[in-house]
C-alpha cells in the first residue's frame, strides 16, 4: 500500500530501481576484487578465492605432501576450498544482503 492511498510515482520508483541496480553492480564488482582466504590442516593448505567464490590461489606446505597418502592432501584441499567459500558467502551476505532488503521496501515490487 502507498501511504495516503495515492498512486506510486512511477518515475520515482524507476529511479529507485536504477539506483539499486547500480549499487548491486558496484557491490558485485567489489566482491569480484576482494580476496578471501581459507585454510585446513592447521594452515598446511591455504586457498584464496574472490568474494564471488572464484578460486585464485592454492598454497600447499611441503609437510602436507606424502606420496603414500595423496587422499589426505586432497581432503585438505577440499576442506580449505570449502572454508574459503564459506567466508566468501558470508562476505556476500554482508555486501549484498542490505541491497536485497532495500528491494523489498519498494512498493509495487514482488520481493
Amino acid at each position: 500500500m502507498i501511504p495516503g492511498g495515492g498512486q506510486p510515482n512511477m518515475q520515482q520508483l524507476l529511479q529507485q530501481a536504477q539506483k539499486m541496480q547500480q549499487d548491486l553492480a558496484a557491490a558485485q564488482e567489489e566482491l569480484a576484487r576482494t580476496p578471501v582466504e581459507g585454510s585446513a590442516g592447521g594452515g598446511l593448505v591455504k586457498v584464496t578465492v574472490t568474494g564471488a567464490g572464484e578460486l585464485q590461489g592454492l598454497v600447499i606446505d611441503p609437510k602436507a605432501v606424502d606420496p603414500e597418502d595423496t587422499e589426505t592432501l586432497a581432503d585438505l584441499i577440499v576442506a580449505a576450498v570449502r572454508d574459503a567459500n564459506q567466508s566468501a558467502q558470508e562476505l556476500q551476505q554482508r555486501k549484498l544482503g542490505p541491497l536485497a532488503q532495500g528491494l523489498g521496501g519498494m512498493p509495487g515490487l514482488p520481493f
